[in-house]
């Protein structure tokens, strides 16, 4: 979830993808931005629409796979629109797409193009999450797992972060920061063959609940570039009550 244009967007993107690139074959971007019939309140996806929207993306992968034309990297939902993103080989077979695909649904209304993107810069500015983004990702996904497990998230416990600087100096001064806003030093980690940062681990009492958690972190990260290093996540055990 983020803010496009002033207003709430849901934003899915293919992060895998990101590991192929730079591409050496597609250069183009292409979009579908259609105009959703049953949007909810905040202009997200209404849950009497939800199955049809999402019958309408497998039969516009269906067509790009048909044609062969490129891959699907995202979709952003805002504003009572829903926007399909798909990196292309070439864009003169895109429209044959576009009408294959939407000519199955004529109530709907849309529009649709294309324009050379060899930098991936929609990817990568629009749809890839921010640093701060993928740590309230990854945070969700941590508290997510936790909870399966029973937990409740709002006992406090030990939890454990790690951080790494670009010298043992800048570390100490990190370190005095944290120590002082009631952290402890589990550890100093020094430069070895996998990394030429210096690390810490340490921990705090708190509590893993997501609002709680995401505020503790995006501090550390803030903390960290500060002092010319990287956050590096967190980890704690189980609390069942």
């Amino acid at each position: 979830m983020k803010q496009i244009d002033g207003a709430i967007a849901s934003v899915l993107v293919n992060a895998g993808i990101s590991a192929e690139l730079p591409s050496e074959d597609k250069y183009y971007v292409g979009f579908i931005k259609l105009t959703m019939k049953a949007p909810n309140d905040r202009g997200l996806i209404g849950e009497d629409e939800e199955a049809q929207l999402s019958f309408i993306e497998d039969k516009i992968e269906m067509e790009a796979l048909r044609y062969r034309i490129g891959n699907y990297v995202g979709k952003i939902v805002s504003n009572g629109e829903m926007t399909f993103i798909y990196y292309l080989k070439h864009d003169f077979e895109w429209p044959d797409v576009v009408q294959a695909a939407m000519g199955a649904f004529p109530d709907y209304g849309y529009t649709y193009g294309s324009k050379m993107d060899g930098d991936w810069e929609v990817y990568h500015k629009l749809l890839f999450p921010t640093p701060i983004e993928w740590q309230i990702i990854q945070n969700h996904k941590v508290c997510d797992h936790l909870k399966s497990q029973g937990d409740s998230l709002h006992l406090p416990r030990a939890i454990e972060h790690k951080a790494y600087f670009e010298t043992a100096e800048k570390r100490s001064e990190f370190v005095s920061v944290i120590e002082a806003e009631g952290f402890k030093i589990k550890e100093h980690m020094e430069p070895n063959e996998n990394t030429s940062m210096a690390g810490v681990s340490f921990y705090r009492q708190d509590k893993p609940f997501y609002y709680d958690i995401d505020a503790l972190t995006l501090r550390l990260i803030d903390l960290s570039v500060e002092f010319k290093g990287a956050y590096d996540g967190w980890e704690t055990s189980v609390v069942k009550i």
